[in-house]
């Protein structure tokens, strides 16, 4: 078989394999090798390479490569391979090994080409990547990869059973557009929304990832959501309800980054604000916002990662990851600050960086959609994801108050890996072409107008404006430890009260029914020990004369009875 007729799955899974067979330094090179080895297959590929197969009937396409999917694709090897860099130092089978299954089986989704290839790739994604929170190897990192796995599989079932009612309708399980039509393609929808984190669905995000490993952190902030993201644009573009959806999701995750304490709970939010930027733009639909939603997909893998992979070596290093008991890392680990810094940078979508041509790609496609609303809301989104990830995370972590850790720099693997991301970062903001031209769509749109530097270069300049103020007024929270009540507070506290106190009612009344029952059956059974008693009614001798004397009299009172 040649290397083009490969899935480009099939080398990840293989190379977990490996991975969990292997050691030390042949383990790194395995690992290493398979994504090469991966990414020269999947560009020797042919445009529109497609593997067609059936299955008990039904017509599948296991793999389809279009020029949607494209970009995802070189993006997920991107991912995998600075994920692999950043994490060499780590020696754990378990984590290497998941994180090379977990890649593949999101590569396994975006090139599937019907339904059921999707889903079996879609519950994959929730297995393997379950091991990347597990790996922490803490109770609550437990706790919450359980609670991560049942929602994940509850995503896949709504999936599978609008998947079912979707083929007995249409008689094909081809993926294409869907449409919000029927009951099928909404069980489809809150499926992926699920993987999306929309609003109330999303507490499995900021629960899980702030608990899973250092580098596990990074493989799980580029896989599952953007696998979701692409299912989206694939099978709802122009789906008004998104653009609402997305707008909300942009918006309401800055008030809990704002206040949360912990820096990669915040960086969990701040990966929802920038899922809602994505949403908008599929759901406005034309070809300027697919490209804009598909290009910030690819912005943010980069960046968000950039900035996970920064709080990571900070944890590695000080076991701690609050932002009340960090500052003045900036003396022990000057190097991470820096990249760190590109990567707020980004993320707030400065000039030269990539955040800034591709988020600019979503508003502009608002605007010429005439949802001003909604542009204005992404606006006060952009503020916000400045002040939360833009400054929050490195002011806190390297500068605020001295805290008085000194400790070493991130491990040199680290810092390739974060090296990799910032020139990314910097590369695509100054030569926004090289991913222009690799989207969807053809476009001409230059982010690099007067309107947008002008727009832009003021949003930042007044959000970092009122930080400043509201820090002299000692009124920016994170340097108080806090606690958030997110929408998983209903499953954690007064669903599971609500189903004690049901459970116990209902055992109460059971007990009480018991006790009345076995109450009257004892009486009875007393009254009827009564009458069996000596010179009691049953127990009596009767004589013939009277047996005989009783029946004339029953006998004709039928016989009156007969007659009337």
């Amino acid at each position: 078989m040649l290397i083009t007729d490969l899935p480009p799955f099939l080398l990840f899974y293989l190379g977990g394999l490996l991975a969990a067979l292997s050691r030390g330094k042949l383990r790194a090179g395995l690992m290493l090798a398979t994504i090469a080895l991966s990414a020269l297959n999947l560009w020797m590929l042919p445009d529109g390479f497609s593997v067609q197969a059936e299955l008990m009937g039904m017509a599948l396409e296991p793999v389809r490569l279009d020029n949607l999917n494209f970009l995802f694709g070189y993006l997920f090897h991107i991912a995998a391979l600075i994920g692999v860099i950043y994490s060499l130092h780590v020696k754990d089978t378990l984590q290497q090994s998941a994180s090379m299954f977990y890649a593949g089986s999101a590569l396994g989704a975006v090139f599937a080409g019907d339904l059921l290839t999707l889903f079996v790739f879609w519950e994959m994604l929730a297995l393997t990547s379950v091991f990347l929170v597990w790996a922490r190897r803490s109770e609550q990192a437990y706790s919450s990869g359980m609670r991560y796995l049942v929602i994940q599989v509850i995503s896949g079932l709504l999936l599978l059973a609008g998947i079912l009612l979707h083929y007995q309708k249409n008689g094909s399980l081809a993926f294409n557009f869907i449409g919000l039509e029927g009951l099928s393609a909404w069980l489809i929808f809150i499926g992926f929304g699920v993987k999306c984190a929309f609003p109330a669905l999303h507490t499995w995000l900021t629960d899980a990832y702030p608990e899973s490993t250092p580098s596990g952190t990074v493989f799980l902030s580029a896989f599952t959501t953007k696998v979701a993201i692409y299912a989206m644009a694939r099978a709802f573009p122009g789906t008004e309800l998104l653009v609402y959806i997305g707008a909300s999701m942009a918006c309401f995750p800055i008030f809990y980054a704002v206040i949360e304490n912990d820096l990669r709970r915040v960086l969990a939010y701040s990966l929802i604000n920038q899922l809602g930027f994505m949403i908008v733009g599929i759901g406005i639909g034309t070809e300027l916002a697919i490209n804009g939603a598909v290009a910030h997909a690819f912005n943010d893998v980069i960046f968000k990662g950039l900035l996970f992979m920064s709080m990571g070596a900070v944890l590695y290093r000080t076991g701690r990851i609050n932002g009340s008991e960090l500052g003045g890392l900036y003396k022990s680990m000057p190097k991470t600050t820096i990249l760190c810094i590109v990567g707020a940078a980004s993320i707030s979508a400065f000039p030269l960086f990539s955040g800034f041509v591709s988020k600019s790609m979503i508003m502009s496609a608002a605007l010429k959609e005439h949802f001003n609303v909604v542009w204005l809301l992404l606006l006060f989104a952009s503020a916000g994801v400045f002040h939360h990830a833009g400054i929050k995370i490195p002011y806190f972590a390297f500068f605020a108050h001295d805290s008085g850790i000194r400790c070493k720099e991130a491990p040199t693997n680290m810092l390739i890996a974060m090296g990799i991301a910032a020139t990314l970062c910097i590369g695509i903001g100054c030569f926004p072409e090289l991913l222009y031209r690799n989207l969807p769509f053809a476009t001409d749109y230059s982010a690099y107008d007067v309107t947008h530097v002008l727009t832009q270069t003021q949003l930042l300049f007044f959000s970092a404006l009122a930080f400043v103020w509201l820090n002299l007024k000692g009124m920016y929270p994170p340097e108080l430890p806090s606690t958030n009540l997110d929408a998983d507070w209903f499953y954690r506290r007064p669903i599971p009260r609500l189903v004690g106190g049901i459970t116990a009612a209902f055992w109460a009344v059971d007990g009480a029914m018991r006790r009345t029952v076995m109450s009257v059956l004892t009486t009875f059974e007393g009254r009827l020990a009564k009458l069996n008693q000596d010179n009691g009614l049953l127990s009596r001798g009767i004589s013939t004369s009277a047996m005989v004397a009783w029946m004339c009299v029953l006998l004709a009172a039928m016989l009156l009875l007969k007659f009337i």
